[in-house]
């Protein structure tokens, strides 16, 4: 009898005891950081002479030419954040209709154009990274993820009306020794298969430090201001002047191969707000 009643006491106490071990347990466990979201804003301007205000603003270039810009508008994708260890998380890689974004001038607010990107993981990141243009691997994916993007590009004049693929940066405007007068235009951009047809591919990867850390928990929204200077255009590591030999050029030849690598120099960040 005193057998029975120790064992019947002794389940009782498991019985007890178990569950709440179990809850205990986890409660312990840790639970995942809620993502975030972050915002970039992009402001183009020339160095000396501040936002870029389209058939206002006339900049003049290292060779004296004065130039003055009607249409601004480039491709922002394959946006990757870098964190204080140097891990990388890649926004939406290689899928340009969730993350492509056309920077366009013309749509900026107060001389802004705002990028909103959302689910990202908590973090401290210390870098970001973008391609300017849309990568090859992401073109060569066919309809798969792009078809949105293409839909966007083509509304905005961001893809060949007479090939296939992106236009990567649209400058059009007026430019002059004295005043700026004459018609130009450069659109760069890849044109199908570069590898296949034997062409430059233009399509870059730029990165920046941040000067300080951008900070993205589920209660603060970081904000990352770049600034892009223009005068990298044709003031930049190659000193380029506007003829009538390259004011009306599109695709990748090799003015616009000099064009796209004095660009990828004109992007810096400015700050960094931790709201």
């Amino acid at each position: 009898m005193k057998i029975y009643k120790f064992l019947s006491m002794l389940f009782i106490a498991l019985s007890l005891f178990t569950p709440s071990a179990c809850t205990s347990n986890d409660d312990d466990e840790p639970q995942a950081a809620a993502a975030g979201n972050l915002q970039i804003k992009f402001e183009n301007g020339f160095n000396n002479l501040g936002d870029i205000v389209l058939n206002q603003t006339t900049q003049t270039s290292s060779n004296g030419q004065k130039h003055q810009l009607s249409a601004l508008k480039y491709v922002v994708s394959n946006i990757t954040l870098i964190d204080e260890t140097g891990k990388e998380f890649k926004y939406n890689e290689n899928n340009p209709d969730k993350g492509a974004f056309i920077v366009d001038q013309a749509d900026a607010v107060g001389g802004i154009v705002y990028l909103n990107l959302n689910e990202i993981p908590q973090n401290n990141y210390r870098k970001i990274k973008f391609g300017l243009g849309i990568s090859q691997n992401a073109y060569l994916l066919g309809q798969n993820g792009q078809a949105e993007f293409w839909t966007k590009a083509k509304a905005k004049g961001m893809s060949w009306s007479w090939a296939a693929g992106y236009v990567f940066v649209k400058l059009e405007g007026k430019y002059g020794n004295s005043t700026a007068d004459t018609e130009f235009m450069n659109h760069t951009g890849n044109m199908g298969n570069v590898t296949a047809n034997n062409t430059p591919d233009l399509y870059r990867e730029i990165t920046l430090d941040l000067p300080t850390t951008a900070r993205v928990t589920g209660k603060i929204t970081p904000s990352i201001h770049i600034l892009a200077d223009l005068n990298q255009y044709l003031s930049g590591d190659t000193k380029l002047t506007l003829t009538a030999a390259n004011n009306m050029m599109m695709g990748s030849s090799q003015h616009l191969v000099e064009v796209t690598d004095n660009l990828t120099k004109m992007f810096k960040v400015d700050h960094v707000h931790n709201d």
